[in-house]
């Protein structure tokens, strides 16, 4: 009897232990009603038009995806995530409905799909004609050509497309090159339950190189095997009655680029040695060029494994092949003259080479940039070709005005920090040629600019016209100070004819068409939230203690009575800046229609709070040392937007959380650890211990033996003693983040648990950075309204001591 009591004991203490480890387990659970009925419903039709401006494709999307499409097998494969049922990249995203709308009368017309149709990877024609898209299917991606004047779609038979490696792509109007799965490439390695048969190992001789937290690597030899499996294509041509023609041999492929003649094929193929600390990305490469028949007509080069780059740095030798596009067989190449290594001092960082077919020629210098080159654009006429440098030290980019076949007079065009959105002069308009290549387009002396016009106001984007000779502009079009109007396209060629998208506080996206005889609507896309028309916003702009021009946008919720203080969220996530002058410049625009979905933390605004959206968290100063400062300054402009809300009577003082998403999130882990100023935090995706993160982070040039001390003080994880506020963690368990490993949440959830904190840790199964199945949607937003129910709208005032200020 004293044994069975024993045992019994033993039993129910068991089961005692297991009713507390289960503590916080479940079903996913739904927020309340209010904020379920606007994440339902049906979303706005995404857009495309037609290059040859007479019809507009309206695509349905699936916005959230049933968990059980996030449980498909997933193959993590040298910084590729793999479906291997379909070859196609693991949670492709894709839309269930396609309609046509004619331009001139409005006329819409249903695509005719298959039953159940996943369409992704949706691609105009040149010549506007045809459209080419992707079809999920159970064993794999199908291709289809759609006739645009019959609105019907035909399946090409006989090939799968591996849109994981490489997809398809138009080659003029009437071939489309595809990488589809070979037809005879066998039986898949397996990858479940694999009884290994020797070990996985590393080795390395004293390569010195940055190492960045690189996900998704391959980790043993038989990843190795499905590698080679899953990224190994089949390069073809197929023309518009389906006919499939083969090109080369099968292989692993980081570039096939056909050349704007068709005549040849640049091809970057990738082999081994494989690395597990590197993407394929870095893999060993043979660069080669094809004609067009597979046969290898010129050797360029053999790259290395990519394993000693430091931090910023690029290759030594060539790199970023591309055709030049007003060519019919000309490459173009860029080449380090300062060894890679951004911190040498030399006169000019970069060349740009060229070499014309047949390639039997030695490459000729066009040009050299005093900076990082960084890419480059043609227009239509006259050789004329745009490219840019960058200068890491100033954060400065300029654009280059030139004749490619006379470089020796480049003209500067604009000069300006990367971070200046007043002054930014936009990017030019291009044209999509027959050939598929796009040009800038240029009408007499004259090319057309488009931008986001940033201004102290708010964004009003516009289209201008400008003169290359005397770099003046003419303002076309400019978006009204009550509406948010983006151009979409040009109609003519003088700018008097083109499409615009346009929305408003009251009215939702949609086209229009401006020209000499005034604006036209061409869609007409209804509001799907009506109950959101309620919420108010405004712009506030304010000042850091050390001066800095600071904003949020404010949101208040539905019914909102002035001069009542609300619990508060202020949402927020740093941005880096070398000048103080740009940090405070205003981003985004108040007359946009209000409308949000996924996991986003305006749901808040429905359960009665205040949100400080998009608060300013600049960290300011020289690229090397701005982070010397970092936990200072993202506690100053905290206080600077709570303040401002208090003195707006909007804010209650003692009923404010903060949160963020990824770096969002390392900022409100560091501001609950370093500050008084919050009830609670919602930390989503965040990366906490900066040691885990060792050769750099966001923009931080230094690696950890080079700044340990700032390494250390900006890791949140280091200080979760200091952690005194309750802190809700969200992660994705499959982040495919470079530096946000699940861990980080995991480890920091255990420090604070350790130090007798208030935490709670929600993993989120098979999700990524950012969170998309249903399931998990609706769980991220139950979880964020119950903690700030919890901890902030029902929280109790704090004293005086406990706050180091006077509540308000």
């Amino acid at each position: 009897m004293k044994k069975a009591l024993t045992s019994m004991a033993l039993v129910i203490a068991a089961i005692g232990l297991i009713q507390v480890s289960s503590v916080g387990q479940g079903s996913y659970k739904q927020p309340p009603k209010a904020i379920m009925d606007v994440l339902n419903a049906p979303a706005i039709p995404t857009t495309s038009i037609s290059p040859s401006r007479d019809k507009i494709a309206l695509l349905e999307p699936r916005r959230y995806p049933p968990i059980a499409d996030l449980a498909q097998p997933m193959l993590r494969l040298a910084g590729t995530r793999v479906n291997p049922n379909t070859s196609g990249p693991h949670l492709q995203g894709y839309s269930i409905k396609m309609t046509l709308k004619n331009v001139s009368d409005g006329r819409e017309t249903t695509v005719a799909l298959p039953a159940g149709a996943k369409i992704t990877g949706v691609q105009w024609s040149p010549d506007g004609k045809h459209i080419a898209f992707g079809n999920i299917v159970s064993n794999g991606v199908e291709l289809w050509i759609l006739d645009t004047a019959t609105a019907r779609a035909r399946k090409v038979p006989n090939v799968l497309v591996n849109t994981a490696f490489g997809g398809f792509s138009w080659e003029g109007s009437n071939m489309i090159s595809a990488n589809l799965i070979p037809a005879n490439r066998g039986v898949a390695p397996q990858y479940q339950n694999i009884v290994p048969n020797e070990p996985n190992i590393q080795e390395t001789t004293g390569r010195r190189g940055a190492v960045a937290t690189f996900q998704d690597m391959l980790k043993s030899p038989n990843d190795e095997k499905l590698f080679d499996y899953y990224a190994t294509v089949q390069f073809a041509l197929i023309d518009l009655t389906g006919k499939v023609k083969m090109v080369g041999q099968p292989g692993i492929f980081d570039n096939l680029s056909v050349s704007p003649d068709g005549k040849y094929i640049f091809v970057s193929r990738i082999k081994r040695p494989y690395s597990y600390l590197f993407p394929a990305s870095r893999f060993p490469k043979t660069l080669e060029i094809w004609d067009s028949s597979g046969k290898v007509v010129h050797h360029l080069q053999d790259v290395p494994l990519l394993d000693n780059l430091a931090s910023g740095s690029v290759q030594t030798g060539p790199r970023g092949y591309a055709w030049v596009p007003i060519e019919g067989s000309t490459l173009m190449w860029t080449e380090a003259l300062d060894e890679g290594n951004p911190r040498n001092k030399v006169p000019f960082r970069d060349k740009v080479m060229t070499l014309a077919a047949p390639f039997n020629g030695s490459a000729k210098e066009l040009l050299r940039t005093q900076h990082r080159f960084q890419g480059r654009s043609f227009g239509e006429k006259d050789g004329l070709m745009f490219y840019f440098d960058f200068d890491r030290d100033t954060q400065r980019r300029r654009m280059f005005m030139t004749n490619y076949r006379d470089t020796s007079n480049p003209k500067i065009v604009s000069d300006l920090n990367v971070n200046d959105r007043y002054n930014d002069i936009g990017q030019p308009v291009t044209r999509q040629m027959p050939n598929g290549v796009s040009l800038v387009r240029q009408n007499g002396d004259e090319i057309f600019l488009n931008g986001i016009g940033a201004s102290p106001q708010g964004d009003r984007p516009f289209f201008r016209r400008m003169n290359l000779k005397t770099l003046q502009t003419q303002e076309i079009f400019r978006s009204g100070t009550e509406e948010f109007e983006t151009f979409a396209g040009m109609i003519d060629d003088n700018g008097t004819s083109f499409f615009t998208r346009k929305d408003s506080l009251t009215d939702p996206p949609n086209v229009y068409v401006r020209s000499a005889a005034g604006v036209r609507k061409v869609t007409d896309f209804k509001d799907p939230a009506p109950q959101l028309r309620d919420i108010k916003k405004e712009r506030v702009q304010y000042k850091r203690a050390d001066g800095v021009d600071l904003s949020f946008t404010l949101y208040t919720p539905p019914g909102y009575r002035p001069g009542t203080r609300l619990p508060t969220l202020v949402w927020a996530y740093p941005e880096s800046f070398t000048d103080a002058r740009v940090a405070g410049q205003v981003a985004g625009s108040t007359n946009r229609f209000t409308q949000f979905g996924g996991i986003s933390h305006l749901f808040l605004l429905l359960q009665g709070y205040a949100i400080l959206d998009n608060a300013s968290m600049p960290i300011v100063g020289p690229p090397e040392t701005k982070n010397d400062t970092f936990v200072k300054q993202i506690v100053d402009a905290a206080k600077a937007a709570i303040d401002k809300g208090v003195e707006m009577g909007v804010v209650d003082r003692d009923r404010v959380a903060v949160g963020g998403h990824s770096y969002g999130a390392f900022m409100t882990a560091n501001l609950l650890a370093h500050s008084d100023l919050f009830r609670a935090g919602i930390a989503r995706s965040g990366a906490y211990n900066r040691t885990l993160t060792p050769f750099g982070f966001q923009d931080e040039t230094r690696n950890f033996w080079e700044a340990t001390k700032v390494y250390t003080e900006v890791s949140p994880f280091f200080y979760a003693n200091k952690i005194n506020e309750p802190i809700l963690l969200i992660h994705g368990e499959a982040d495919n983040n470079q530096g946000t490993y699940p861990i980080q949440s995991e480890r920091l959830y255990a420090a604070i648990s350790g130090n007798g904190g208030t935490a709670r840790l929600v993993m989120l199964p098979h999700e990524s950075h950012g969170y998309s199945a249903k399931e998990s949607t609706e769980h991220t937003l139950y979880e964020m309204y119950n903690w700030m129910e919890k901890y902030v709208k029902n929280a109790k005032p704090r004293t005086m001591a406990a706050t180091g200020q006077v509540t308000q």
